[in-house]
């Protein structure tokens, strides 16, 4: 029988400790963040490392699978099962080139692009139909070297905003457990914009401020 008030949060990442803190790792970081914010602890089961916690009445487990990031769709299969969910209760954390650093952007389903993870998920699930919170990583490197950069950590400067960013997708998961994937999206994704609206003009002014002087 499903469990209506359950959902489960995967934070895709590689498992070994070479790849902790890369941008191709934002999901583990996000996932670890919102163990922290439930306090709860994670063991090694099959496919991940896992926790569970309750939130507002809610069940959330907590997925960091350790199947390496071109086999995800093996622990989302396996768990989705293993926990009786169907694919509207899940989320699925991920880095994305195709936006700016610490951008987030949540979608309710889409192809997987670029992105090793996203697409097997889609090839073990057949469809794309799945929930997605897309963490933005940027596409600051030159042509050939997409591989390097996703593997590579952010730059000292960045870390700031990508720690915010962590928070913010915190509260999201948090909301999507609570609130539904809906008003989640309605929520958060006009804060992104809006956001985004503000750095720009920020920086818009700080060009002309410059170049006044």
């Amino acid at each position: 029988m499903n469990d209506q008030k359950k959902v489960l949060v995967f934070g895709l990442g590689n498992p070994e400790d070479k790849y902790a803190g890369t941008r191709h790792n934002i999901g583990f970081e996000v996932a670890y963040a919102l163990g922290k914010r439930l306090e709860v602890t994670f063991k090694q089961e099959r496919y991940g490392m896992v926790a569970r916690g309750k939130w507002k009445g809610r069940t959330i487990v907590i997925i960091m699978p350790t199947t390496y990031m071109n086999l995800s769709g093996n622990a989302v299969r396996y768990w989705m099962e293993q926990e009786k969910v169907t694919t509207q209760q899940i989320m699925v954390i991920a880095d994305d080139i195709d936006l700016p650093v610490a951008q987030l952007r949540i979608r309710p389903k889409g192809g997987g692009g670029s992105h090793n993870g996203l697409n097997h998920i889609i090839e073990v699930l057949g469809n794309g139909n799945y929930p997605r919170l897309r963490f933005g990583i940027g596409k600051n490197y030159p042509i050939g070297y997409q591989v390097e950069y996703v593997l590579g950590k952010f730059e000292p400067e960045e870390r700031p905003e990508i720690d915010k960013a962590v928070d913010r997708s915190v509260d999201i998961c948090l909301s999507f457990a609570t609130a539904g994937l809906q008003r989640t999206m309605n929520q958060y994704n006009q804060k992104e914009n809006k956001e985004k609206e503000n750095k720009d003009n920020n920086n818009d002014n700080h060009v002309e401020t410059a170049a006044t002087e």
